[in-house]
Formats: structure tokens, sequence, C-alpha cells
């Protein structure tokens, strides 16, 4: 089983690009699991549409451990596995802290071995990396750790800032930093300062993705482009980067 978790300031697309990269990797044949470890609980939305899902800490607040693991999952396209961590009630607790009873409550409910993902994919956001966002990249949770920025300074500060969290933690055994995802924004000198990002991490850029209409028209629909439009070129580029990322692991897929 593969874990990897991907992080990236908020509104950058990295939700979206976690799901495209699930979806994409769904269509080879792969059991992926996706777990959205941000708040607003719609990590998924694009994979399981509209239908009402309740995240695990909600499940939580409201039954207490009364629950079985098939209330805290949805099936979504291509068969991925989608699990929403959640957070606390509006005002109160510490969302950080939610991630970790979340992850806890579904190890305890024993997710990983009834479904047997062969990937799992944590959508964790990254404006700030501390307490319970850290969670995922600890021992037992994700082995790899990617980042999706633009070339936009808030985007690169955060990309930059969660590098630094996974380079403090290399003595701990936890996840090691895998590269960056570039989401473009069109912003000038994009690829210059992205790159010069990736030399200042002693790292690399694993792929990239073109802003592109395509992208918001499947989100109307509620669906991602794998599945609204499976033949256009956002189609293909998430395919690729897929593969990518794959690829930059070591992991070669047909």
């Amino acid at each position: 089983m593969l874990k990897i978790a991907v992080y990236g300031k908020g509104g950058i697309g990295k939700s979206t690009t976690v799901s495209h990269v699930a979806a994409a990797l769904a269509e080879k044949g792969l059991k992926v699991m996706q777990i959205g470890c941000d708040p607003k609980a719609d990590s998924t939305l694009l994979l399981r549409g509209p239908e009402e899902m309740k995240s695990v800490l909600d499940l939580v607040r409201k039954r207490k451990n009364d629950f079985t693991l098939k209330d805290m999952v949805r099936e979504g396209y291509a068969g991925v596995i989608c699990v929403e961590a959640g957070g606390p009630a509006p005002g109160t607790g510490c969302a950080g802290r939610g991630i970790i009873a979340a992850l806890e409550k579904l190890g305890e409910k024993g997710a990983y071995e009834t479904y047997q993902p062969d990937v799992v994919l944590y959508d964790v956001l990254g404006d700030v990396v501390c307490g319970g966002f850290t969670m995922p990249m600890r021992p037992g949770y994700a082995e790899h750790v990617f980042v999706v920025t633009s070339g936009e300074n808030m985007s690169i500060h955060a990309a930059a800032n969660i590098a630094a969290a996974v380079e403090n933690f290399q003595d701990r055994g936890y996840a090691k930093f895998g590269g960056i995802i570039l989401n473009r924004r069109n912003v000038k000198n994009e690829e210059e300062k992205v790159a010069e990002l990736a030399e200042d991490l002693h790292s690399r850029i694993i792929g990239s993705l073109d802003r592109s209409e395509t992208v918001l028209d499947a989100e109307e629909l509620g669906k991602t482009v794998l599945e609204a439009f499976p033949d256009s070129e956002m189609a293909a580029q998430y395919r690729k980067l897929a593969d990518q990322i794959m690829s930059s692991l070591g992991v070669a897929l047909c």
C-alpha cells in the first residue's frame, strides 16, 4: 500500500488535483482511497457527487462510537473510496486535533484492512503546518508528501513551509518530501519562480497542469474532468500527472 499526502495553500486547486489523480489511478485498475483532511469536508465532492456524506467528526459528535466503517465512507467515480475527516463545530475546538481524531478513528474501524487500497491519498490543507495538520506525515500514515503550488507568492510561501515541516521531521521517520506539482495560474514568471523554489528545496517539479476552463466546466457538473470530458486535453494532463507521481516513487503503471 502506497500512502501519499498532498498539501497546498487553500484555494490553489489541491483538492481538485488530488481527486483527479485518484480518478486517474482508479481508471488504471488500482484500488484508491482518498481521505480529505480539510475541515470543510469537500475534498471528495467531485468524485462522489452531491449525495450527502457525514464526515468522521460529524459521526463522532452525534453518535460517539456507535457507527460502522461503512457510515464513514462513500464509493465514488471508478470505485474510489471517499472519506472526509471534517472539523469541529464552528467556533469550537481545533481543526488540527480534529484531523488526529478522524485518522485515529479510521484506524480503529479497520479502514485499511477492510478496503485494502493500493494507494491512499491524504488531501491536506497547507496554509498552516502545525499540530494535527502534520498528522498525515507521521509514521503509519503517509510515506511521501507532495505539494501543489502556483507561481503566486503566498502559494510559494506555503509550499516552502510545508517542505520545511517535512525536513524538520526527517529524523523521526516521518514522510519524505516527494516534490512539487505546478498548478498554473498564469502569473508573471511562474515557471521560473516555481523552478527556483524546487531548487531551493533540493527537490523537483514532478508535473504541471494548465489553467483551463474545462476544469471549471466539469466542476459545474459536479464531476472530475476524467468523468465529464474523458477525451479532453485536461483529462490527458491529469492522467499524465498521475503517471508522473507514481513514476517518481518508482512505480510503473501500464
